[in-house]
Protein backbone atom coordinates (compact mmCIF):
# COMPACT_ATOMS: atom_id res chain seq x y z
CA UNK A 1 0.00 0.00 0.00
CA UNK A 2 1.07 3.53 -1.03
CA UNK A 3 0.03 7.05 0.97
CA UNK A 4 1.82 9.29 -0.83
CA UNK A 5 2.95 11.21 -3.94
CA UNK A 6 6.30 11.12 -3.21
CA UNK A 7 7.29 7.99 -5.06
CA UNK A 8 8.98 7.76 -8.34
CA UNK A 9 7.41 5.54 -11.07
CA UNK A 10 10.36 4.04 -11.69
CA UNK A 11 10.85 2.26 -8.53
CA UNK A 12 9.74 -1.57 -7.90
CA UNK A 13 7.69 -1.73 -5.04
CA UNK A 14 6.30 -5.34 -4.05
CA UNK A 15 2.09 -4.45 -3.56
CA UNK A 16 2.40 -6.46 0.04
CA UNK A 17 5.09 -3.07 1.07
CA UNK A 18 3.26 -0.54 3.01
CA UNK A 19 4.91 3.18 2.72
CA UNK A 20 4.06 5.77 5.34
CA UNK A 21 3.08 9.66 3.96
CA UNK A 22 5.87 12.15 3.62
CA UNK A 23 8.25 9.30 2.44
CA UNK A 24 10.56 10.23 -0.95
CA UNK A 25 11.18 7.04 -3.05
CA UNK A 26 14.10 7.85 -6.16
CA UNK A 27 13.78 5.64 -9.41
CA UNK A 28 15.65 2.85 -9.59
CA UNK A 29 14.52 1.70 -5.76
CA UNK A 30 13.61 -1.62 -5.30
CA UNK A 31 11.57 -3.05 -1.98
CA UNK A 32 10.59 -6.11 -1.43
CA UNK A 33 7.58 -7.81 0.16
CA UNK A 34 5.89 -7.13 3.54
CA UNK A 35 8.59 -4.52 4.13
CA UNK A 36 7.02 -1.27 5.64
CA UNK A 37 8.58 2.66 5.88
CA UNK A 38 7.60 5.05 8.33
CA UNK A 39 7.02 8.55 7.40
CA UNK A 40 9.54 10.54 6.21
CA UNK A 41 11.77 8.49 4.92
CA UNK A 42 14.67 9.20 2.56
CA UNK A 43 15.41 6.62 -0.02
CA UNK A 44 17.98 7.48 -2.45
CA UNK A 45 17.88 6.53 -6.42
CA UNK A 46 19.29 2.91 -6.37
CA UNK A 47 18.85 2.17 -3.43
CA UNK A 48 17.43 -2.05 -2.92
CA UNK A 49 15.67 -3.00 0.20
CA UNK A 50 14.69 -6.96 0.89
CA UNK A 51 11.43 -8.38 2.60
CA UNK A 52 10.24 -7.77 5.91
CA UNK A 53 12.46 -5.03 6.84
CA UNK A 54 11.30 -2.24 9.01
CA UNK A 55 12.58 1.39 8.00
CA UNK A 56 11.04 3.82 11.26
CA UNK A 57 10.18 7.65 10.79
CA UNK A 58 12.62 9.90 9.14
CA UNK A 59 15.76 7.85 8.44
CA UNK A 60 17.70 8.66 5.39
CA UNK A 61 19.35 6.10 2.76
CA UNK A 62 21.80 6.81 0.49
CA UNK A 63 22.34 5.43 -3.02
CA UNK A 64 23.69 2.33 -3.15
CA UNK A 65 23.02 0.84 -0.16
CA UNK A 66 21.62 -2.25 0.02
CA UNK A 67 19.39 -3.82 2.70
CA UNK A 68 18.75 -7.41 2.82
CA UNK A 69 15.87 -9.81 4.65
CA UNK A 70 14.63 -8.83 7.97
CA UNK A 71 16.50 -5.85 8.87
CA UNK A 72 15.65 -3.35 11.45
CA UNK A 73 16.60 0.43 10.44
CA UNK A 74 15.57 2.71 13.96
CA UNK A 75 14.07 5.97 13.59
CA UNK A 76 16.54 8.70 12.43
CA UNK A 77 19.14 6.20 11.21
CA UNK A 78 21.45 8.00 8.38
CA UNK A 79 23.56 5.13 5.56
CA UNK A 80 25.91 7.89 3.68
CA UNK A 81 27.23 7.27 0.55
CA UNK A 82 30.98 9.95 0.37
CA UNK A 83 33.52 9.18 2.34
CA UNK A 84 34.97 12.53 1.23
CA UNK A 85 31.85 15.29 0.82
CA UNK A 86 32.51 18.46 -0.68
CA UNK A 87 30.48 21.01 -2.06
CA UNK A 88 32.92 22.41 -4.82
CA UNK A 89 35.77 20.95 -6.81
CA UNK A 90 39.29 22.18 -6.17
CA UNK A 91 38.49 25.27 -8.53
CA UNK A 92 35.53 25.99 -7.06
CA UNK A 93 32.78 24.94 -9.49
CA UNK A 94 30.11 23.35 -8.20
CA UNK A 95 30.35 19.27 -7.60
CA UNK A 96 28.14 16.68 -9.35
CA UNK A 97 27.28 13.26 -9.36
CA UNK A 98 29.71 12.57 -11.95
CA UNK A 99 32.28 14.01 -9.60
CA UNK A 100 32.62 11.91 -6.83
CA UNK A 101 32.47 8.28 -6.95
CA UNK A 102 29.48 6.80 -4.56
CA UNK A 103 30.30 4.32 -1.93
CA UNK A 104 27.41 2.31 0.18
CA UNK A 105 26.26 1.01 3.13
CA UNK A 106 25.26 -2.92 3.17
CA UNK A 107 23.32 -3.75 5.76
CA UNK A 108 23.07 -8.07 5.85
CA UNK A 109 19.98 -10.27 6.76
CA UNK A 110 17.89 -9.86 10.39
CA UNK A 111 20.64 -6.99 11.63
CA UNK A 112 19.52 -3.88 13.42
CA UNK A 113 20.73 -0.78 13.65
CA UNK A 114 19.14 1.84 16.49
CA UNK A 115 17.74 4.94 16.71
CA UNK A 116 19.87 7.80 15.44
CA UNK A 117 22.60 5.56 14.33
CA UNK A 118 25.24 7.24 11.95
CA UNK A 119 26.95 4.50 9.10
CA UNK A 120 29.58 5.88 7.72
CA UNK A 121 30.05 4.04 4.11
CA UNK A 122 32.21 2.34 2.88
CA UNK A 123 30.51 -0.23 5.54
CA UNK A 124 28.99 -3.74 6.19
CA UNK A 125 26.56 -4.18 8.71
CA UNK A 126 26.67 -8.42 9.26
CA UNK A 127 24.39 -10.56 9.53
CA UNK A 128 22.13 -10.53 13.03
CA UNK A 129 24.51 -7.96 14.21
CA UNK A 130 22.95 -5.39 16.21
CA UNK A 131 23.81 -1.56 16.12
CA UNK A 132 23.37 0.83 19.37
CA UNK A 133 21.45 4.03 19.14
CA UNK A 134 23.08 7.08 18.55
CA UNK A 135 26.57 4.71 17.54
CA UNK A 136 28.90 5.86 14.54
CA UNK A 137 29.84 3.22 12.81
CA UNK A 138 33.24 3.51 10.60
CA UNK A 139 34.16 0.05 9.85
CA UNK A 140 32.29 -3.22 9.03
CA UNK A 141 30.79 -4.77 11.73
CA UNK A 142 31.02 -8.66 12.10
CA UNK A 143 28.09 -10.89 12.04
CA UNK A 144 26.07 -10.82 15.62
CA UNK A 145 28.31 -8.21 16.56
CA UNK A 146 26.59 -5.60 19.00
CA UNK A 147 28.37 -2.51 19.12
CA UNK A 148 27.81 1.04 20.65
CA UNK A 149 29.73 4.76 20.51
CA UNK A 150 31.05 6.95 18.90
CA UNK A 151 33.39 5.33 17.15
CA UNK A 152 31.17 2.26 17.38
CA UNK A 153 33.08 -0.80 19.26
CA UNK A 154 32.03 -4.25 20.03
CA UNK A 155 30.95 -5.02 23.37
CA UNK A 156 29.58 -8.37 22.80
CA UNK A 157 27.36 -10.50 20.95
CA UNK A 158 23.93 -10.84 20.14
CA UNK A 159 21.90 -14.10 18.86
CA UNK A 160 18.90 -13.44 16.23
CA UNK A 161 16.17 -12.62 19.27
CA UNK A 162 18.43 -9.73 19.52
CA UNK A 163 19.48 -10.26 22.78
CA UNK A 164 23.24 -10.17 24.24
CA UNK A 165 24.70 -13.31 24.43
CA UNK A 166 25.61 -14.89 28.00
CA UNK A 167 29.45 -16.18 28.25
CA UNK A 168 29.38 -19.63 29.64
CA UNK A 169 33.33 -20.74 28.70
CA UNK A 170 36.49 -19.07 27.10
CA UNK A 171 34.36 -19.40 24.04
CA UNK A 172 30.83 -20.45 24.32
CA UNK A 173 27.56 -18.21 24.34
CA UNK A 174 24.41 -18.78 25.08
CA UNK A 175 21.57 -16.81 24.30
CA UNK A 176 19.28 -15.67 27.40
CA UNK A 177 15.76 -15.97 25.75
CA UNK A 178 15.90 -18.99 22.98
CA UNK A 179 19.00 -21.03 25.45
CA UNK A 180 20.78 -21.25 21.31
CA UNK A 181 24.78 -22.08 21.85
CA UNK A 182 27.28 -20.18 19.87
CA UNK A 183 31.00 -20.66 19.58
CA UNK A 184 33.60 -17.93 18.66
CA UNK A 185 36.05 -19.65 16.23
CA UNK A 186 39.10 -16.89 14.44
CA UNK A 187 36.56 -14.17 15.84
CA UNK A 188 33.91 -14.82 14.69
CA UNK A 189 31.03 -16.45 16.15
CA UNK A 190 28.95 -19.21 14.78
CA UNK A 191 25.82 -21.00 15.93
CA UNK A 192 26.29 -24.41 17.27
CA UNK A 193 24.45 -26.91 15.52
CA UNK A 194 23.23 -30.21 17.99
Amino acid sequence: MITNQSISPDAVISSSALIWDFSQVRENVRIDANTIIGSYVYIDANVIIGKNCKIQNRALIYDPSVIHDGVFIGPGVILTNDKNPRAIQVRGEIKESANWEKVGVEVFEGASIGAGAICIAPVKIGKWALVGAGSVVIKNVKDFALVVGNPACQIGWVGPSGFQLKQISDSVFECPKTLTRFEVINSELYEIII
